[in-house]
């Protein structure tokens, strides 16, 4: 049977506990493979150990991703990795979204200001966020209205100051009242969908910390989301080499689902939510090992 890293991080204040980390470790052991969950920064792992190495839940990787980034390039040559590497680089900064744009796949309307930019252009007719193009858990985002400019200039400048790119999003109404989807794809099928509220609320500093998925619940993807995630996915580098995605969704203006964000590192899979999907996923990462 395969030897399979599931590929984690060090426990720290600002980490989530991956409580689908030990679920799987256990359903792939009891299909007989020989399954650990390893720190993708320890450096006594001899990845080319392992049939395959999972990213399952590397979430300090954004405010690390320079370490990150070479890390996987090194395991991807030693072993399969799983998202690999190149998926990897591309999507751990969501500037990948204008890429989604240019192959006609609906998106969140997004403008970039990167270090050293002129700060300038923030609305003044609607409520936006701003956020970095590197983060995880809503980290350094926050919504506006044309009044806080001021604020939003500080946050820039903090940004900007630890080497962030900032992206500014129109905050997109319908969220609070259709929430934001995230469609979870595993082995190239549809894997489960969950819905949950909004993440940011007026007034929340930027730095402080977020409940990352409010009112979670399970979802039935209507086929308007569904054609959304698969043009997305269909856009994406090496897309036949995924073995996991999720697509998170929300509703534009005209009330038609539009990406927020592809999550091809190191998403999140809910399976307390869905614990009749933890064959699939056990069964996909057993098939991608052999």
């Amino acid at each position: 049977m395969p030897r399979t890293a599931l590929v984690t991080c060090r426990p720290g204040p600002e980490v989530t506990v991956d409580r689908d980390l030990p679920v799987l470790v256990r359903a792939l052991r009891e299909a007989g493979a020989e399954a650990d969950a390893v720190y993708w920064d320890d450096d006594a792992v001899d990845w080319g150990g392992y049939d395959l190495a999972v990213i399952r839940s590397t979430w300090d990787y954004s405010w690390r991703a320079a370490e990150f980034l070479a890390w996987a390039e090194r395991c991807g040559k030693a072993t399969r990795l799983a998202n690999p590497a190149g998926v990897v680089r591309w999507n751990a900064d969501k500037r990948y979204l204008g890429d989604l744009t240019a192959a006609g796949v609906p998106v969140v309307p997004t403008r970039y200001i990167a270090p050293g930019d002129a700060v300038d252009g923030f609305p003044l007719d609607h409520e936006y966020v701003v956020k970095p193009t590197s983060g995880a858990g809503a980290r350094f985002a926050a919504r506006y209205t044309p009044d806080d400019h001021d604020t939003a200039v500080r946050q820039l400048a903090r940004m900007h100051a630890e080497g962030f790119t900032a992206m500014v999003q129109p905050y997109l109404t319908n969220i609070d009242v259709s929430g934001e989807r995230a469609l979870q794809f595993y082995g190239g099928r549809l894997l489960h969908a969950s819905r949950k509220g909004a993440v940011l609320t007026p007034g929340t500093p930027y730095d402080e910390r977020k409940v990352a998925h409010p009112g979670l619940e399970p979802w039935t993807p209507t086929p308007a989301e569904l054609a959304v995630a698969e043009r997305a996915l269909a856009a994406v580098p090496e897309a036949p080499e995924l073995l996991y995605a999720r697509v998170d969704l929300v509703d534009g203006e005209d009330g038609q689902p539009r990406v927020m964000e592809l999550e091809l590192v190191e998403p999140n899979l809910f399976l307390s939510l869905h614990p009749g999907s933890v064959p699939a996923v056990r069964d996909a990462i057993l098939g991608a090992a052999r």
